[in-house]
């Protein structure tokens, strides 16, 4: 997958790859619904980030993502290419803009929390697939934990205000 510059000769970077039992269509309608849906229908469970488009065409999304303390700013790109009738393969590169190594796994959650389903434990807006990661490669300190994704709990859109 395509990554994205850096202010940064040194960053944390991630890089994905993805089957999705779904078309390209509903997969981008998924991660633009997410994205749209923030703080209303949707949330960042990987510490409240902030995503914002930037680009999109039918098979390629470029994104920043604020994290939740509003100090960094994560520059992805997804790209979307179909695999025959409801399959779709979605290449993602998230890295950071300023220089780091260790990230938390935060360049892997930006990808994964715009694509994954219900069955990860994920919130799905629009559409809910099945995903399989058939690659995932992080910069040597960067992490790819699936549980560090989900920090802040989906209960907190449900429950009634304080």
């Amino acid at each position: 997958p395509t990554c994205p510059t850096s202010g940064s000769m040194v960053h944390a970077n991630c890089r994905v790859k993805v089957l999705a039992e779904a078309g390209c269509e509903a997969v981008r309608a998924e991660v633009l619904a997410r994205v749209a849906g923030q703080c209303a229908r949707w949330h960042d469970p990987h510490n409240n980030g902030t995503y914002t488009l930037h680009s999109s065409t039918s098979d390629e999304l470029s994104l920043t993502r604020l994290t939740g303390d509003g100090k960094y700013t994560d520059k992805m790109i997804i790209q979307l290419e179909e695999q025959g009738p409801g399959r779709c393969a979605v290449s993602g590169c998230s890295a950071s803009q300023v220089f780091s190594v260790a990230d938390y796994s935060t360049n892997y959650c930006n990808l994964r929390m715009l694509y994954c389903g219900s069955r990860e434990g994920c919130r799905p807006v629009q559409n809910d697939f099945q995903i399989e990661e058939t690659s995932v490669q992080a910069t040597l300190g960067a992490g790819r934990s699936k549980s560090a994704c989900l920090a802040i709990p989906v209960r907190r859109l449900d429950a009634p205000p304080a």
